[in-house]
């Protein structure tokens, strides 16, 4: 199974708010659940969390799951795309700072389901330190890594989500993985990020990856098809 992650940025002229709510009630449910190849939706609209940017690269992330390479194939050519979500893009998001990554998917914690209502969830973008083989990288992260991750209080749910390989086929990819961490509120993960036992693990992290690339964003999660039980 495919796991897809595009970052979504709005487009010149637009507020956050209005662009996480048409992508929520209009393009979600008008066009791109429309595709019939998508097994799963999920848009995830970014909150204020820490210290904030000026203009944070992205706010909202799509998740979706295709079965296989032929299914996302297949879904880039049915009308419901090309003649509709395809269509309907430019209208809310500025497509040139939108990011993709296919990724699989490994779960080290399911959590209680369902989520909670006032659930969020801290995404963490990493990409592996010069040196590093991918295979290394992966290791490492599912090891020890995730040892110290599981170890935060509060956490109710843990993926890593690493890049496909054909993403390294003919170059390197931009990044080399997210890690998806669910709490039950916000006030859950801002008390876990406060932890010493966060604190270990990101400091792990920065010894592995690179730490100018580590980017992070609290979100909290719309289900349009499917939800993390099914």
């Amino acid at each position: 199974m495919i796991h897809q992650l595009i970052f979504a940025h709005p487009k010149p002229g637009m507020t956050e708010k209005e662009f996480q709510d048409y992508w929520v009630d209009v393009h979600a449910v008008r066009y791109a659940s429309k595709i019939p190849q998508i097994k799963k939706y999920l848009i995830d609209t970014r909150i204020p969390f820490g210290p904030e940017p000026d203009d944070p690269l992205w706010s909202g992330i799509a998740e979706i799951w295709l079965e296989n390479e032929e299914e996302q194939l297949a879904s880039l050519q049915t009308p419901e795309f090309l003649e509709g979500a395809r269509l309907d893009e430019p209208r809310w998001a500025a497509f040139w700072r939108t990011v993709v990554l296919d990724t699989d998917a490994h779960v080290l914690r399911a959590g209680d389901h369902p989520a909670p209502a006032d659930g969020v969830k801290l995404v963490l973008l990493a990409k592996r330190t010069n040196g590093t083989t991918v295979e290394e990288f992966r290791e490492r992260s599912l090891g020890a890594h995730a040892e110290l991750m599981l170890k935060v209080p509060g956490l109710r749910r843990y993926l890593q989500c690493f890049t496909r390989d054909g993403a390294y086929a003919v170059g390197e990819s931009l990044l080399d993985a997210a890690y998806l961490l669910s709490f039950d509120s916000l006030q859950a993960l801002e008390t876990a990020a406060a932890s010493p036992e966060f604190t270990q693990a990101t400091d792990d992290l920065t010894r592995f990856v690179e730490p100018r690339y580590i980017h992070r964003m609290a979100v909290r999660e719309h289900w349009v098809i499917g939800d993390e039980t099914s």
